[in-house]
């Protein structure tokens, strides 16, 4: 049994289709969902949305918060920002999380909560990109270390 899923963003829409199940990050902790779910509106934070594919090949998603709405045949995520594993670029990743490490080193203590959201949304761009290695072209599957 699949669940239709949708993925969107203020500048696009990043994924639709069916899915066995969706796991997500809440702001009470992570949820799964499968089709028949009860309803549900919540909001989402900052960490890494899997889509569950019939084929047995997860697909990992960063997201940075947002609104999801659960209905029993039907995931609608509205994410503030989204990207797939593939399409993160790892050295610009890495790049971020050391500015933001700097600044956290540097920054009074009022002034940290921006840089500590840097600092993980890169934290968690990192983990989703590493999440795949490339086999052969064109093809990725879950990292296994």
């Amino acid at each position: 049994m699949t669940i239709q899923v949708e993925i969107v963003t203020p500048s696009r829409q990043l994924y639709s289709g069916e899915v066995e199940m969706i796991t997500m990050p809440g702001v009470e902790g992570e949820m799964g969902v499968l089709a028949g779910h009860a309803p549900l509106l919540t909001t989402l934070n900052i960490g890494e949305l899997t889509l569950h594919n019939a084929d047995g090949e997860p697909e990992y998603i960063a997201v940075s918060g947002g609104v999801v709405e659960v209905l029993p045949d039907k995931v609608i995520v509205m994410a503030r920002s989204a990207e797939r594993a593939d399409e993160i670029d790892i050295a610009r990743a890495e790049e971020a999380m050391q500015r933001a490490e700097e600044a956290l080193r540097t920054r009074p203590d009022e002034d940290r909560q921006p840089v500590e959201i840097a600092y993980r949304r890169s934290q968690l761009r990192l983990k989703v990109a590493r999440r795949r290695r490339r086999t052969r072209p064109g093809v990725f599957v879950e990292d296994e270390g």
